[in-house]
């Protein structure tokens, strides 16, 4: 069945040598080679203000590269987030991307009352984490909580469901056998479309 993807890089850095973006290469070549339609949002090449007061976030007219953004991923069945996990967390470029993006009238309608209207239902997603440490670090030790967060609080808020996650450890030393597995495990991924 083919599907919608819209890939959403979250590194900061656009240098060509990130692991994050030979990822997202992978998974994209993949996809479209088994025939799903693929759109890319690369967050490191975008330019847009930080959301500062209520008023922006509730009122304010998002930027034309959000719109930009927000228009791919109205346009996704699938939702693939990949970012490096930076003090425990995503880094505070793609935070602020995330709440340019998902937003008061796209991701949620929260005029209706106490409990928002979700805006984003129908829509699945992946996220795919790079780190420094184990994985089994993250996810045990420090709880993940802000890939719970990501899950629970951001895409789970605004409808978004199934939620899949792959966390990649150790990367700083990882050997080219374990970089090329992750490079396929990219590709798998992506000619699924899961």
């Amino acid at each position: 069945m083919r599907r919608r993807i819209t890939i959403i890089e979250g590194h900061p850095d656009p240098s060509d040598a990130r692991l994050n973006h030979a990822l997202a290469d992978r998974y994209a070549q993949a996809a479209a080679a088994a025939g799903h339609e693929v759109r890319r949002i690369a967050v490191s090449h975008m330019d847009f203000p930080l959301i500062r007061t209520y008023d922006d976030f509730y009122h304010a007219r998002a930027p034309e590269a959000i719109l930009q953004a927000q228009s791919a991923i109205t346009a996704a069945q699938l939702l693939v987030l990949l970012y490096p996990l930076w003090l425990g967390d995503m880094p505070a470029f793609f935070k602020g991307f995330l709440e340019q993006t998902f937003r008061e009238g796209f991701a949620m309608d929260t005029t209706g009352g106490q409990f928002p209207k979700k805006l984003l239902t129908g829509k699945s997603a992946r996220i795919i984490v790079t780190m420094g440490m184990p994985a089994f670090a993250y996810r045990w030790y420090f709880g993940a909580h802000s890939l719970k967060s990501l899950e629970r609080n951001i895409l789970g808020f605004c409808g978004v469901s199934p939620i899949r996650v792959t966390l990649l450890g150790g990367i700083a030393e990882a050997d080219e056998a374990r970089r090329r597995r992750w490079l396929d495990q990219m590709a798998t991924l992506g000619a699924a479309a899961r």
